[in-house]
């Protein structure tokens, strides 16, 4: 289907297709089974421009907005998700201090992750506050010209790997959601330190660990945005970031089909290529349609962003939704059409179904999606006066 691309969009998904066919393929499963953090597949994002696609060129980057992080995103996720996770989990850390950060603070920090020097990650959830991020026990006391920091962040992706951290604390729980505020915290400061590096099921080439606060003084100069604004600065993150989670499970679904109509074309059953049983076929044709549908709502969403609309709350919502559910209908079909040999790690779709489960979980599981859409839509209908 043709989406219009620009001659430098249609670059970004050439550039990103031979990088994961080259350098990633050869290597996910190396990575996948020994959950290592892929930084010489860092180095080659870097060094393709890959890194920087969506930051502003005043910082170093290359200004194509949210909409060339998704081409990239969904094209090197059709190899491996664990990998492309590594820049998708710096523009979830990144968001931050592009929407809320101080001129001074954004010279400081966005060139380096433009430039794939160092990473970022974002700090909101804590073991104790996943869905309800309100209940948040991170603590951040004002001490002179510094915020004294003590807590623990969980399940942080590039959690030790990253050089920068966007963290919501509590300024004044008293306050409740008004008392939080985003700091931007750099590793090696001290007072912060990491918990074990998380075994997951799937996106295991993906760092996932804690992180610790302990007395950690942070300048008053790295608030984002102002005292009690953190709750603000996280939301309006993840209403940008969730179409690059989007674009994540897009890619994943997409790469499962590719996979799935390969293998139907070969294995023979019954005297025939499988792919000439109509069973197989109608499922190969619901696979391609809803991966189609996903892409369409996914690209239409970052094109909003990108666009200057303000309020594309429930499109962000839809987007991460319908995309991530269709990543786990399509690898789990893509798995049973594979039958005996799509369970065995031998062949890449049963990685893809590990990996797609977590699309619906993190950045507000599908069941948060589902009740921010519905708020949306309630407010819509009471400003329309219906």
């Amino acid at each position: 289907m043709n989406y219009f691309l620009s001659e430098e969009q249609k670059m970004i998904v050439e550039t990103s297709r031979e990088l994961a066919q080259t350098k990633i393929k050869p290597v996910r499963q190396k990575y996948d089974e020994e959950g290592h953090f892929p930084w010489d597949i860092v180095k080659e994002m870097a060094a393709a421009d890959l890194m920087g696609l969506y930051i502003p060129e005043a910082y170093g980057g290359m200004g194509g907005g949210i909409f060339a992080l998704v081409l990239a995103v969904e094209e090197l996720s059709k190899v491996c998700g664990g990998i492309s996770l590594a820049m998708a989990a710096t523009a979830l850390g990144t968001f931050p201090i592009l929407l809320f950060g101080t001129e001074e603070q954004k010279q400081k920090y966005l060139p380096d992750i433009a430039s794939g020097k160092k990473l970022a990650a974002f700090g909101l959830t804590e073991a104790g506050a996943g869905s309800d991020a309100g209940n948040m026990q991170t603590t951040a006391v004002k001490d002179g010209d510094h915020y004294i920091l003590n807590g623990t962040k969980q399940w942080i992706t590039n959690g030790g790997e990253a050089e920068t951290y966007s963290v919501i604390a509590m300024t004044n729980k008293a306050k409740g959601s008004r008392g939080a505020t985003a700091f931007i915290v750099e590793k090696g400061t001290p007072g912060f330190d990491f918990g074990k590096k998380e075994d997951k099921m799937g996106i295991r080439a993906s760092a996932t660990r804690e992180l610790i606060f302990t007395n950690c003084r942070v300048p008053a100069k790295n608030i984002l945005g102002k005292e009690g604004a953190g709750f603000i600065v996280a939301v309006n993150t993840l209403y940008n970031s969730r179409p690059g989670v989007a674009a994540q499970a897009l890619g994943i679904a997409a790469g499962a089909l590719d996979e799935a109509i390969a293998y139907a074309r070969q294995r023979v059953q019954f005297g025939q290529p499988i792919a000439g049983i109509q069973a197989v076929q109608h499922m190969l044709a619901d696979m391609a349609t809803e991966v189609e549908a996903a892409r369409a709502l996914v690209y239409a969403t970052a094109r909003t962003v990108d666009g200057g609309e303000k309020n594309f709350a429930k499109a962000s919502a839809m987007s991460k939704l319908f995309a991530s559910d269709v990543a786990m209908r399509v690898t789990t079909d893509a798995v049973q059409i594979m039958g005996g040999y799509g369970y065995m790690k031998e062949y890449p779709v049963e990685k893809m179904m590990r990996d797609a489960k977590i699309t619906q979980i993190y950045e507000g599981t599908n069941q948060i999606q589902r009740n921010e859409i519905a708020l949306q839509l309630i407010k819509e209908a009471a400003a329309a006066g219906k």
